[in-house]
Parts: structure tokens; sequence; C-alpha cells
């Protein structure tokens, strides 16, 4: 059966503290850049993190909604209202640690001796956990994405930034990986026909996949911010409209709601704008190979475009290493996807069984299901 192990629970407590530790950079270098004068860069900072927080808030009060009206209860105002104060993640935070706590310590992880009180409270902690994973990689990627953009654009105009710059993208690409990859895990470990993510070599390539890329892209985008702010807006925004319209064809279906399911959309054209996600849990061995291969071709035009029409503010000493660094980093991303999903990659369809009690089969149902996938 899936259990909620003690590594599983410390997993959740350095979850929160990545989480709270981005919020209090993410204001602190709103604040410095207010105070010297940058007064357009703090509002964006401050701008992004908001944003993410506010979607995240959303799809978190309306699970509780769905919940509690599974159960037969009634939406309780308080909930309304902590979302609202911006403490609806920290509330699915303190009852996932509270009940997590009393699964991984207090019961016996390690027997087979469940009897289904433990087994319900094990499925109820995983559920909470993934529903975490969920909110962090939508408020990751709405704030932690275009925020380390941000930074790298102020690094590189300027040359040098300060300690609370630099806290900041060390931060984000921390948030950001450790939330993909927490997110696949905890996905996997919600569906009992999906196989885990077990070892530290597929999760370590996983990783590396998703950051190298992700840090590629991202380069390549703060060199065409430089090369001409409106055409790298507009293309941004095309591929976040192209984002929406393949979310729109794939007719996705994880909310209740059609004003919720059209935010999802939304959230998940921006998400592909940075890195590629199976929406629909079907096989995605073609979207994704024209996915990357466009990938590809787009961060070289870039960097074709740059070499073409230099910008004085980029003298060849300065440049010269960016490039390298979106070449090489392009290419372990490459490199990182193929060793996954050629080895590390679980089948998908799991050889082992779902739970059983009394020897019938365990029937689940789970947001995750209709959630990103792959």
């Amino acid at each position: 059966m899936m259990k909620y192990t003690k590594q599983n629970f410390m997993m959740s407590v350095l979850g929160i503290i990545i989480y709270v530790t981005d919020l209090i950079v993410d204001i602190w270098v709103s604040v410095r850049f207010f105070h010297e004068g940058q007064y357009v860069f703090s509002v964006l900072a401050l701008s992004f993190m908001l944003f993410g927080t506010l979607v995240a808030q959303c799809f978190s009060y309306s699970w509780f909604k769905a919940d509690l009206k599974k159960a037969g209860q009634e939406s309780q105002h308080c909930f309304l209202l902590l979302h609202c104060l911006q403490g609806g993640v920290f509330t699915r935070y303190w009852f996932a640690l509270k009940r997590g706590y009393h699964a991984a310590f207090k019961y016996d992880s390690n027997t087979s001796n469940f009897t289904e009180e433990q087994i319900d409270l094990h499925k109820e902690v995983i559920d909470r956990v993934t529903d975490l994973s969920m909110l962090r990689l939508f408020e990751t990627y709405l704030e932690g994405c275009p925020q380390l953009i941000l930074q790298l654009y102020i690094l590189l105009e300027h040359g040098q930034a300060n300690f609370s710059q630099y806290a900041a993208i060390m931060v984000s690409c921390c948030a950001i990986s450790w939330s993909t990859v927490d997110y696949q895990v905890a996905l996997r470990k919600s569906l009992p026909d999906k196989k885990l993510l077990n070892g530290l070599c597929p999760k370590v390539t996983y990783l590396f996949y998703k950051l190298f890329t992700l840090l590629s892209w991202m380069l390549s985008v703060v060199l065409l911010l430089f090369l001409n702010v409106k055409i790298a807006l507009f293309l941004l925004l095309f591929l976040w409209l192209l984002g929406i319209t393949w979310a729109f064809k794939k007719n996705t279906q994880f909310c209740t709601s059609i004003s919720m399911e059209f935010l999802y959309r939304i959230v998940v054209g921006f998400i592909l704008i940075f890195t590629f996600f199976n929406i629909k849990g079907q096989n995605t061995k073609c979207p994704m190979s024209c996915y990357y291969i466009a990938r590809v071709l787009g961060t070289l035009g870039i960097l074709t475009v740059f070499w073409v029409c230099p910008l004085i503010i980029f003298n060849p000493d300065y440049f010269i290493p960016i490039s390298i660094t979106i070449v090489l980093t392009l290419l372990l991303g490459i490199l990182f996807l193929i060793v996954y999903y050629g080895t590390f990659h679980p089948n998908r369809s799991a050889e082992t069984k779902c739970d059983e009690i009394d020897g019938k089969p365990v029937l689940r149902e789970s947001r995750m299901r209709y959630f990103l996938m792959e």
C-alpha cells in the first residue's frame, strides 16, 4: 500500500521552508528596489509575487469547497477569510504536517499490518501533500520564473548585483527545482495505478533536465529583452496563447466549475512557456519532441540575431560566456531529458496492484488524475 513515510514528512517540512524563504526574499528584493529608487523593478517584483500567490489561493479555496461538498459539509466562511488573507497554503501545510506527523511517526510505516483506519490516514495525508505540491507548482511558475528573468536582466544590465538579488536568483532556482521534482514525486505517489519515481538517480536526472532547459530558455529571453523589449514580450505572449490553445484543444477536465477550468488552462499555458508538461496523461512523445525542437530553434535564433546585431552593452568578453552558458545548459538539458525518458521514466501502467482491503481493490477518485502528468 501507499505509505507516508518519515522521509516524506521531512520533504514536506523542507517544502514549507523553501516556500516561506522565497516569499521573504521576494519582499526583501522589492523593498530594496523601492529604497534605491528603482520603482518599476520594485512594482514588477511585487506584482509577480502577488499574482502567483493570488492564483494559488483561488485554487486552494476552490478545492476546499469541493472537498467539503464531497464530504457533505457546508463551506466555512473562515476558510474564505484565510484565503483572502493569503493564508490558504499555510492552512493546508498545518493540516498536512499535523496529520502527516501522526502517519509517519505515531504509526510504524515499515510494518505491513495496517488497520483500515491507518490506511485511510496515510491516503488522506498523501492527498493533502499532493494538493500542496500542485499549489506550489502553480505559484512557483507564475511567480518564480518571471522573477528569475527579471533578476537575471538586472544582473546583466548592471554587470553586478547586491546580495538580495543574488539571494533572489538562488532561491528562485531552488524553489523552481524543488517544486518541479516534488510535484512529480507526489503525483505518482497519489495515483495507485502509477509507478513511483523511486531512487536518487531518476530524481536527480529529472531535476537537471528541467533546470538546465529552463535556465537556457530564461537566459535567451533575457538577451531578447535587451535586444527589443516589445519583441520579447510579444514572443512570450504568443507562446502563452499557444499554450492556452493547446489546453483548450486537449479539453482538460480538471476543475468542477467552468470559471476555474478556464483559469486552470490559463495557468497551464503559462507553464508551457517555460517547460513541457503532459496535460492529459496521454502519449506525448510527438508533442514533446516538437516542443523541444522548437525550443532549440528559438534559442539558436535568438543567439544568431544577437551575434548579427550586437549591442554596445555586450562586449565580446562579456557576451561570449553567456552564449556558451546558454548552449551548454540547453545541450545538457536535452541530454538529461533523453537519459530520463530512455532509462528512468516509470512505465505508464504499473505492474503492481492497487491497495486492497479484505480482497477488494481500492478505487480512489483524485483530482490529480486530471492534473498535469509526465
